[in-house]
């Protein structure tokens, strides 16, 4: 059985053209265990609730994963500059009181994350600039830049860049531990109702077949008293005892209508009005084998199988990266930074330049004489260069909100940390329990099978007794009471048994595996 979407609901179809069939001519509905339970895991909503959950915590991963994710900046745009400049030496050309600048430059940066923690940027620029300066030597002029930087943090680890994937991962761990949480439940729920209605059905059978022995014992004496052996008042003991009996039953019919209800419950869903009024029967046995407990390795194996522990265990890793993560940031920032850039120019002489200093004509150097493709030799020329490496340091004085922070996380971890071990200590306590149950349910079941079979002897040896006139009927109403009862002790301890396998089952953290349910997870 699969808890997938298309896959699960046609296989659950399949299971449930009986049940459908039957439901629409008005007829018993057959049903096996496997259909509850799927039909179960399909309407529960709030499992439907949980996989909404997973799936969005199994997106958060993904998505954290995008911190890696290359950043492309592209940045393009016209800009124009005439401020006046209050000296002589503005520069503006005659009678003027500014020069006027234009420009039309491109930009684009690429930034990446790395493994390390540190940041890699690589950038490259070009522009068209004019001017009507006579300070200026070219215009329009081609710049061009080239160049990366690297800045790399070295107090704080690689773990503070990771940390949001990490948190994502503990998140969807403990949504898919949630959801298997939920899922075992339902089915618990669903297997125990479908054995108290299996036993209650059988309880019916056992009160039926009272009521016939008590008619037949009344019948008998009937005849004892037409045929004078009996005085006629006998017949109100037998008489008494069939009326209380077929109330018994009547009892047992209602209580095997509320068991088909609770069954119900979890399996339907409102619009379902012909599966609601439809009887259900139970077409698995509930007898099985005994199995001897071993509680020592149930142990072991719910420690290291049930949800609910690997969801608390989820939680507590959540905390610890949050502390790390907390301690990190209180510490003081100092990172290295390494750049280097190469530059390039061209250009056509300005017409508005006004002659070098110390007069002369104006020259423009060759190697920066030209338009876009000289500006762009001149970079790999490497004529023009920028390199940097330095530190930088940040020390936040006093740093109380950091130092807080950590005090919040550490207190959190040790929350979880608490969490965690109750959750061990109720996860041994429910081994326990499941398995003090198992092993009495198990005790149980030989112990009225033996008092049932008893009890058909003492009542076929009562009847005998009776038919020879050495017995009365208060003896053998009273032998078939107690058959009645070994009867429906025997039932008892079964459906015990059965309830008491689903609970160790669901203490260990085996349900789903032993049931053959797979919950199905994106990314895994």
């Amino acid at each position: 059985m699969t808890v997938a979407n298309r896959g699960r609901r046609a296989a659950l179809a399949a299971l449930l053209v009986p049940f459908w069939t039957a439901a629409a001519h008005g007829a018993e509905l057959g049903l096996t265990l496997d259909d509850a339970v799927a039909r179960a895991l399909e309407k529960n909503t709030t499992i439907r609730v949980e996989r909404e959950g997973l799936s969005a915590a199994e997106s958060a991963v993904r998505g954290s994963r995008g911190i890696y994710d290359p950043l492309v900046t592209l940045e393009s745009g016209w800009g124009r500059v005439s401020e006046p400049v209050n000296s002589s030496f503005s520069g503006a050309p005659l009678g003027q009181a500014a020069p006027t600048f234009g420009a039309i430059q491109s930009a684009l940066t690429v930034q990446q994350l790395l493994p390390t923690g540190g940041t890699l940027s690589l950038r490259a620029s070009g522009a068209r600039q004019t001017s009507d300066g006579t300070f200026t030597l070219l215009s329009p002029a081609y710049a061009t830049r080239l160049g990366f930087e690297l800045r790399q943090p070295l107090f704080r680890s690689r773990k503070v860049a990771r940390s949001t994937i990490r948190v994502a991962s503990f998140d969807r761990d403990r949504a898919s531990a949630s959801l298997r949480s939920e899922i075992a439940n339902t089915v618990t729920g669903v297997e125990r109702a479908y054995w108290h209605l299996n036993a209650a059905r059988r309880e019916v059978g056992v009160r039926e077949e009272a009521l016939k022995l008590a008619e037949e014992q009344l019948g008998e004496t009937k005849i004892r008293v037409e045929q004078g052996v009996s005085a006629e008042a006998e017949v109100a003991q037998p008489r008494a005892e069939l009326e209380r009996r077929r109330g018994e039953m009547l009892a047992s019919r209602e209580a095997v209508a509320r068991a088909e209800n609770a069954l119900k419950l979890l399996i339907l869903d409102d619009r379902e009005t012909d599966l609601w009024v439809a009887p259900v029967v139970p077409k698995d046995a509930a007898e099985i084998e005994t199995v001897p407990a071993d509680p020592a390795g149930w142990m072991d194996k719910a420690l290291s199988s049930r949800p609910e522990i690997e969801a608390a265990q989820a939680v507590l890793d959540r905390r610890r990266v949050e502390t790390e993560l907390a301690r990190e940031r209180a510490r003081p920032t100092v990172d290295a930074v390494a750049s280097y850039d190469r530059h390039g120019l061209a250009g056509e002489p300005n017409p508005s330049a006004g002659p070098p200093p110390g007069g002369g004509a104006l020259v423009v150097p060759p190697n920066i004489d030209g338009g876009w493709g000289r500006s762009v030799g001149t970079l790999t020329d490497g004529d023009f260069s920028t390199a940097r490496v330095g530190l930088v340091l940040q020390l936040p004085i006093g740093n109380r909100a950091a130092k807080a922070n950590v005090a919040i996380a550490g207190s959190a971890e040790r929350q979880a940390e608490i969490q965690l071990a109750q959750a061990r200590q109720s996860v041994r306590a429910d081994v326990m329990d499941a398995a003090a149950a198992l092993e009495t349910a198990g005790q149980r079941i030989a112990a009225a099978r033996s008092a049932r079979e008893a009890a058909e002897v003492q009542l076929s040896a009562e009847r005998d007794r009776f038919a020879a006139g050495l017995s009365t009927n208060f003896l053998v109403l009273t032998r078939q009471n107690d058959l009645s009862r070994a009867r429906l002790d025997e039932i008892a301890s079964i459906h015990d048994y059965r309830t008491a396998r689903t609970g160790v089952a669901r203490a260990t953290g085996t349900l789903l595996q032993e049931r053959a349910i797979k919950v199905e997870e994106e990314g895994k």
